[in-house]
């Protein structure tokens, strides 16, 4: 606050352990607490907000497991090294990579769809 010098006032929410933090500093009158006022702190929040809500999609263990298992023989067959492609490179490999999983994937759905119901598929989990 030094730089910006002191604000005329602070917009929280309804929240009765700001009040009490504020009259610890001695701000407890520069409080507003208005409907809309403070859109502007919580769409600061907001990929915090993103970010949890797609860990949530994981919190049951069948979920994560199913996931892992699935993202885990998907992924070891496109080694992207991503850390050294810029990203237009990353996505036109990634999307032939994708590309190339899809045709394998539709010619085994069309060659033996009764096979990996049965469970006499090969011993990987990944088609091809």
């Amino acid at each position: 606050m030094k730089r910006q010098g002191r604000p005329e006032t602070i917009v929280t929410d309804r929240l009765r352990s700001y009040g009490a933090a504020l009259k610890d500093l001695g701000r407890g009158d520069d409080r507003e607490t208005g409907r809309w006022l403070n859109n502007r702190a919580e769409s600061l929040y907001l990929p915090f907000r993103r970010r949890e809500r797609a860990m949530l999609r994981l919190r049951r263990m069948h979920t994560l497991q199913k996931f892992a298992s699935v993202h885990a023989s998907v992924h070891n067959h496109f080694p992207t090294e991503r850390h050294l492609q810029d990203r237009n490179a990353y996505k036109q490999a990634r999307a032939a990579a994708l590309a190339e999983w899809r045709d394998l994937f539709a010619d085994r759905q069309a060659g033996g769809v009764g096979e990996t119901e049965t469970g006499s598929h090969s011993s990987g989990s990944t088609p091809g």
